[in-house]
Parts: C-alpha cells; structure tokens; sequence
C-alpha cells in the first residue's frame, strides 16, 4: 500500500501540527517507494527523537535507499555523530550502508563526491569498525566501500588521492585481521551466488587475505 499512498501520507503529515511523531511512526513500518517519501519528509521536519532513528535505522537495505541515503547524512549531521562521543554499533554499521550506497548511487541521489564531509565520514567509520566485532555484514560493508574508493578518480569518492589511500588502507588493515577473515569464511555460503559474485569481483580486486588464503595463499 506504501508505493501508492506513501507519497500522500507523507505530505499530509507534514502539513499536519505534530505530524513530526506520526511520520516517525510511520517510517519504521513502512518499505519500499513509501519508505523513500517518509525518510525524505523526516529530513526535512525532524526532531531530536527522529533524529537518532534517521542515523541507526533509515536505511533497510532496499535499492531505493540510495535516493534519500544522502539526505539522511546532510540533515541528520552525520558528521558530527560519527566523530562525536557517544558512538554505538548501531551507528556505526548504519553509517557503513549510508556510505556503501553514496559510494555508488549516481542518477538516483547524493554520491560522495558531492558530500563534502565524505573523507571526514569515511575515516571516522574505518576506525570504528577496527574497535567492533567481526560480522559478515560488516565486513561485507566495509569490502565494498573499499572497492568502490579504489575503483573510481579519487574525486569521485569527494576525497584527495592521498586521502583515498589513507582510508582504503584502513579499511584493508581492519579486513585482513585473522578474526575477521574466521568470520567470514564462517559465515558466507560458498555455494551461494552472492558468495561467488563477491569472491570473483571484490574480493579479487582488493586481494582480500581470507578469499586469498581460500585459494591456497595469500598472493599480496
């Protein structure tokens, strides 16, 4: 119901006093092209409260995230949160699928390049992962990210070639760790396409250590 009425809930809550709280109610039960006309109307009416969702929870992985990913991190000072004091796992691993999808979403919304905070962003995340437990969806992530920076111009990526290095870098340090390399190789499926995709493409490309040692070794 969302793909064709979400467009019309979104703009009458958004005329409505107090609507703020009804458009947060919404938005964490709510997909697909309604899901894009909500978050879209939070970013531009949010409060404290819709705030610390839009940071932890805006994304849920669908394509079209990639049209309000960019909104999300402007208006909700993504910046400031990722780099301030009270950082969790739940921002950190949002901040991670916000990046994944700036880094390759030309022709549908915001991309790095024209995120000017981009390389503040992207190191503060790569730092955080280095302190979180290992997951599949992190490294995932994380791979991906990397593989989009070193695949583009540097300012595509909205960051200097020095800058690009630096943060591809961390993220390669943090990947090639023996816990995380375990993890993955625990937790992805070999006979699963995603799995064969991700090892034939970024994987290969990054030379990531735990697809290498798979292999018979490491050929960095």
């Amino acid at each position: 119901m969302s793909n064709r009425f979400g467009p019309l809930a979104a703009e009458a809550l958004q005329r409505r006093r107090g609507g703020e709280s009804a458009l947060l109610w919404l938005a964490q039960r709510v997909a697909g092209w309604g899901r894009v006309y909500v978050v879209e109307a939070l970013c531009h009416h949010w409060m404290y409260a819709s705030r610390g969702w839009l940071l932890r929870h805006a994304c849920d992985g669908d394509f079209l995230n990639g049209y309000f990913a960019g909104r999300v991190a402007t208006a909700a000072h993504l910046r400031e949160a990722i780099t301030g004091a009270e950082v969790d796992d739940d921002l950190i691993d949002h901040t991670g699928r916000l990046l994944k999808i700036m880094a390759n979403c030309g022709g549908m919304g915001m991309t790095l390049e024209h995120y000017p905070p981009a390389p503040i962003v992207l190191a503060a995340h790569a730092a955080h992962l280095a302190r979180q437990v290992p997951t599949v969806n992190r490294y995932v992530n994380a791979a991906i990210i990397a593989d989009h920076l070193t695949d583009k111009p540097s300012r595509r990526c909205g960051c200097t070639t020095e800058q690009r290095d630096r943060i591809v870098q961390q993220y390669l340090t943090v990947l090639d760790r023996p816990d995380w390399c375990d993890t993955v190789r625990a937790g992805l499926d070999s006979t699963n396409d995603y799995f064969v995709w991700f090892a034939g493409n970024v994987a290969t490309r990054l030379h990531l250590r735990a697809f290498a040692d798979l292999k018979g070794g490491d050929d960095r």
